[in-house]
């Protein structure tokens, strides 16, 4: 009763909130009001809030023990990765293009995924790996972006942000987080993508690609990318690339999502809106257009291409062996 007491008292909030200063710093325009109110800085004299972790002596041992198939065939779970981001900066800005397919070992979980996150207006994140993990520390890390404008007045930078990522993530390394994202942003410097995964490795550069089709993006992305492409070229390199991982990958596909960052801010590529004539307050419908079916570009292409789908029998149609173009000698 008499630590209950206590722990209530008048006492022991007043001590609590001295050591709260002392680790915070006073501020002079302050009050003792103010840090014991909920409304100010009462929450922190009990400590700086902490991410709770497995309560076992070793989470990164316990967490292997339980996930590391290939030592154990029969292990409790078994995490099977599967998406494919892509992002990469040209003369325009930065293009970001993913699939929407979200699986459970082989299981297709979902095929409406979103999985690039608004960081802000001038910022997008793309999440690889566990999504619970990447859809947390990034909205997260949009919460600090915030901050960070109402403290200096200014835009976070895009190199800053993904440090800030970086640093969040690498404190947690070895428990068990998955992430492969890359940071899309526009600031002073012009358009910039930073990698950043839960290892707390950050990367610059001008393209990436993460997840299990990257490598069937990357071979359609190294082909056609340069620095002074066109929107469009641009556009239509993305949507390509995470069509071929989509075809070719078991654990990508479903829809293309695409965007487009800019120097006034990003943009989801193509959105418009259908308006019914017939209705007397012209009812405007969003139409999501940046929304590409990847069975559609296959035997179509998008709305806006005049070459047609993008299969193979379509491009080699007349071309193949099979039927070799009349003017061609037949081979012996």
């Amino acid at each position: 009763m008499n630590s209950f007491a206590e722990r209530f008292s008048t006492t022991s909030a007043a001590a609590e909130i001295r050591k709260a200063k002392e680790t915070f710093g006073d501020d002079e325009d302050g009050s003792e009001a103010m840090w014991g109110s909920e409304a100010g800085f009462g929450n922190l004299a009990r400590g700086i809030p902490q991410f709770n972790v497995p309560d076992v002596p070793d989470p990164s041992a316990f967490l292997r023990l339980h996930t590391d198939d290939h030592a154990d065939p029969s292990c409790r779970i078994k995490i099977k990765h599967g998406t494919t981001t892509l992002a990469f900066r040209y003369k325009g800005g930065v293009i970001v293009a993913v699939d929407s397919r979200a699986t459970a070992g082989s299981y297709v979980a979902s095929g409406t995924v979103k999985k690039v996150i608004e960081i802000n207006p001038y910022l997008l994140g793309t999440m690889a790996g566990g999504a619970a993990d990447c859809q947390y520390w990034e909205t997260y890390l949009g919460i600090q972006c915030r901050l960070h404008e109402l403290r200096n007045r200014e835009r976070i930078s895009v190199a800053a942000a993904s440090k800030y990522l970086s640093n969040l993530v690498y404190s947690y390394k070895g428990m068990g987080l998955s992430m492969g994202t890359m940071i899309c942003g526009w600031d002073k410097t012009g358009p910039a993508i930073f990698y950043v995964d839960s290892d707390g490795t950050r990367l610059k550069g001008d393209l990436f690609s993460v997840g299990s089709g990257s490598t069937f993006a990357y071979g359609v992305l190294d082909q056609g990318y340069k620095w002074d492409l066109t929107d469009d070229e641009a556009k239509e390199l993305g949507r390509r690339s995470i069509y071929a991982a989509g075809h070719r990958d078991a654990f990508s596909g479903n829809t293309v999502n695409l965007f487009h960052v800019k120097e006034e801010g990003w943009e989801f590529i193509g959105m418009g809106f259908f308006t019914f004539d017939i209705c007397p307050h012209n009812l405007k419908i969003p139409l999501l257009i940046g929304n590409y079916d990847v069975s559609k570009l296959h035997y179509e292409g998008p709305t806006d291409s005049p070459n047609g789908g993008y299969g193979y029998e379509l491009r080699v149609e007349g071309k193949s062996s099979a039927n070799p173009p009349l003017n061609d000698p037949v081979p012996t």
